[in-house]
């Protein structure tokens, strides 16, 4: 079983895939995996200097959130490279463990990077705008301006809804949060 947990910038995806891990599944998170890559393959850094003249990834983050072509140039760049050590990982869990394999996959762009059959199930994770907000504000990475730019350069959640087979609403508490997941898992075995 693979499930596809995906969302917008904020939503809490990471939160409910380590509520996954407690119940046994393997989490591969798109985003870590975009950081080693992007430390390891020489290659990747080159085209993305080539293309946005800098490697300094908050320099790269307001260009691309700024400009939706130049965003579409680094997805281009990025998607390919991601998806191939996803499957990768996908492929070395399922060689090591052989019965019951379970893996949730923590992926924001997961429906914009046409990743859908890669999984079984497609988890979205939704919460209000305020929330995100909120939520990127205290985290201290990134001012209101560019919080607002990141959410608006993805795909509606509306739009992410129609693919999913569950949504978790995570606008309340943390327990309604594990609630919601207990019903999935519940669910799906």
């Amino acid at each position: 079983m693979i499930l596809g947990i995906t969302g917008s910038f904020g939503s809490g995806k990471t939160t409910v895939a380590n509520i996954f891990k407690k119940y046994g599944f393997e989490v591969i998170n798109a985003d870590k995996l975009y950081h080693g890559i992007y430390n390891k393959n020489k290659t990747l850094r080159d085209r993305i200097k080539k293309e946005f003249g800098t490697l300094d990834r908050n320099k790269i983050k307001k260009i691309v959130f700024n400009d939706p072509k130049k965003l579409q140039k680094l997805n281009k760049i990025t998607h390919p490279i991601i998806i191939m050590e996803i499957k990768n990982k996908i492929q070395e869990i399922q060689e090591n463990k052989k019965d019951g394999v379970k893996i949730a996959l923590d992926v924001p762009l997961l429906i914009e990077a046409k990743m859908q059959d890669m999984v079984d199930k497609i988890i979205v994770v939704k919460c209000n705008e305020k929330s995100q907000i909120e939520r990127l504000l205290k985290k201290g990475k990134h001012s209101e301006e560019e919080i607002r730019n990141i959410i608006k350069s993805q795909m509606p959640i509306e739009k992410k809804i129609k693919y999913a087979d569950f949504v978790v609403d995570n606008n309340d508490t943390l327990e309604k949060t594990n609630n919601q997941i207990g019903a999935i898992i519940r669910n799906i075995t």
